[in-house]
């Protein structure tokens, strides 16, 4: 799928979810918030479920931040993907490309799996997306921000 098209389910990396609560400006902040307010078919993962929940300092964001996640799909991982994320990091270096991050091959394996295009804001993904057949989602027309987001905190 074309970066800009829409997808059928979308898997939003942490990268995406971090600056979201976070109310940090940006375009896949964007592409959140429309595909929140349209309703899409958004995803997640225990990989990505465990670095958003695993950064939440209070215990109230905590419990406000699991309930909003738990309404989305949620999508399993089997020994399957952890052999597809290894093919994925040795395709790459073949081709002289290193993944900083290997768990982020672990995160398109289970997109790929699944047939989920991927909303992230991370470079890593990039050549994944180029070389090993990872759908991306992009920015769609008209965005608007969902009631459930977090507000940008004050500086006191």
């Amino acid at each position: 799928m074309a970066r800009g098209a829409l997808p059928g389910i979308i898997l939003v990396d942490t990268s995406v979810w971090v600056d979201f609560l976070n109310g940090a400006p940006g375009p896949h902040v964007s592409a959140l918030e429309s595909y929140l307010s349209k309703g899409a078919d958004l995803c997640i993962c225990g990989i990505i479920l465990t670095e958003v929940l695993q950064g939440i300092r209070s215990d109230k964001e905590y419990a406000k931040t699991k309930s909003s996640l738990d309404a989305l799909l949620f999508l399993p991982m089997r020994y399957s993907t952890s052999v597809e994320a290894a093919g994925i990091y040795r395709s790459l270096r073949r081709k002289g490309i290193t993944i900083r991050k290997p768990i982020d091959c672990l995160i398109a394996a289970i997109a790929i799996e699944h047939g989920a295009a991927l909303l992230h804001n991370d470079r890593d993904f990039d050549p994944i997306a180029k070389h090993c057949g990872l759908k991306t989602a992009a920015l769609p027309p008209n965005a608007t921000a969902p009631s459930w987001r977090r507000p940008k905190p004050k500086n006191p």
